[in-house]
């Protein structure tokens, strides 16, 4: 968890904490000065104890984390102790100054010790606190001794409620961080599984298929072999023929499953690649590709790959139920995101259809898979097309807002 989060979960607490700390040593320091002023004997004894006070208060401040638990757990009965021979030290017109220091040793009692020790040790505190000033008036006096009385359990009263905010706020923030985890967890799994279907359904849709048919060739011309020689040494040709194309179709989603492109080249470099590639494996006679806009949009990393796929997966479709002439790719650029659509000239089919079918078995990167993905980014599927007259996909996706540099201050803006 950061320190941000650490300092709103405890941040109240810990100032009482430093209001404590700062009460502890006002209230030494003025004992110096009336100390100093009436230069007595056993003053100098005094100041000499109330010193040694501060100075193992500030020690246990400064080596808090290497005195440990048992260090600290040690540190309040040596303060409570140099309190308790400094309060009895002191004379009746000095008495009302150290008391005072009450409110932070209960304040460090209440942080060191657990709720038993704490409760035992105030209570000690406050048996002190009463016994000395009883002494230094001579009888129990309600004004003189319930003053600071009340203002030491008003204090662990409020620093014990803080304690009990602080614990909850923290138990609430480690809850929201496991939850947090938990679904980044379960995104990461989510995504790994999803890639193992679009990487299972692309291998039985291709390779799985045309292996299966080349097995049935071959048994076909082992039949075939000894009678009609010339036919099976066709069916040999064809499945030698298919084994080659199903090399490249390997070859290809090999190529698919790495990610580099869009990270090494960026997105638009990738595009142009993907649709140069496309040309060659009989997406069209013509695939052209073309950037418009001037803008430089900014885009994350998944939004980009998720739109690469998008790509992908329509010049797959293209190149295997098209039969497409001509294809065009644009990507525009523009001030608050991107656009990437994809054209043919193909066969053409009715997307309602294809949307329904794809809901209840999903091919790859299908329509809806993609088009839930691209929401998932903050962004959406468009696919318009007609039986016969070609297709055209469009694919929009917003940009991720640039940080704005901020302009450094002049002399002018300052007067």
């Amino acid at each position: 968890m950061s320190a941000r989060t650490q300092l709103t979960a405890r941040g109240s607490r810990h100032t009482l904490e430093h209001v404590s700390h700062l009460a502890l040593f006002l209230v030494v320091g003025a004992g110096f000065v009336r100390l100093a002023l009436i230069d007595v004997p056993l003053c100098w004894y005094i100041v000499s104890l109330s010193g040694a006070l501060a100075l193992v208060y500030a020690g246990g401040l400064t080596w808090w984390d290497r005195l440990g638990p048992f260090g600290r757990r040690a540190w309040v009965p040596v303060l409570i102790l140099l309190w308790t021979v400094l309060t009895f030290l002191t004379q009746a017109p000095l008495t009302t100054a150290y008391v005072w220091c009450a409110v932070p040793l209960a304040c460090a009692a209440l942080r060191v010790l657990d709720r038993r020790a704490a409760v035992v040790t105030v209570g000690v505190i406050t048996v002190v606190l009463v016994g000395s000033l009883v002494r230094s008036v001579g009888r129990f006096d309600p004004e003189v001794v319930l003053v600071p009385l009340a203002a030491v359990w008003a204090t662990v009263a409020l620093y014990r409620t803080q304690q009990r905010d602080a614990a909850v706020r923290q138990r609430l923030v480690d809850e929201l961080r496991d939850t947090r985890d938990t679904l980044a967890k379960q995104q990461r799994q989510a995504g790994v599984l999803e890639e193992r279907t679009r990487i299972a359904r692309d291998l039985h849709d291709t390779l799985a298929q045309e292996l299966a048919g080349s097995v049935m060739m071959l048994q076909v011309a082992e039949r075939d072999w000894d009678e009609r020689p010339d036919v099976a040494r066709t069916r040999v040709r064809a499945v030698a023929d298919g084994l080659g194309a199903n090399l490249a179709e390997t070859r290809r989603i090999i190529r698919d499953l790495t990610p580099a492109a869009v990270a090494e080249a960026g997105l638009e470099d990738a595009l142009r690649l993907l649709c140069a590639r496309s040309r060659t494996e009989g997406a069209g006679a013509r695939v052209q590709f073309r950037a418009v806009g001037a803008h430089r949009p900014v885009l994350d990393e998944h939004t980009a790959t998720t739109l690469f796929r998008v790509a992908q997966s329509t010049l797959a479709n293209v190149r295997e139920h098209a039969r497409a002439a001509s294809v065009s790719v644009t990507y525009r650029r523009h001030r608050d995101g991107v656009e990437l659509e994809v054209s043919d000239d193909g066969r053409g089919f009715d997307p309602a259809a294809a949307f329904a079918a794809g809901a209840r078995a999903d091919r790859g990167f299908g329509l809806p898979a993609a088009r839930a993905r691209l929401r998932e980014c903050g962004g959406d599927l468009d696919v318009s097309s007609v039986p016969g007259r070609g297709t055209k996909v469009r694919a929009t996706v917003s940009a991720a807002p640039r940080i704005q540099p901020v302009a450094p201050l002049t002399a002018a803006t300052t007067a």
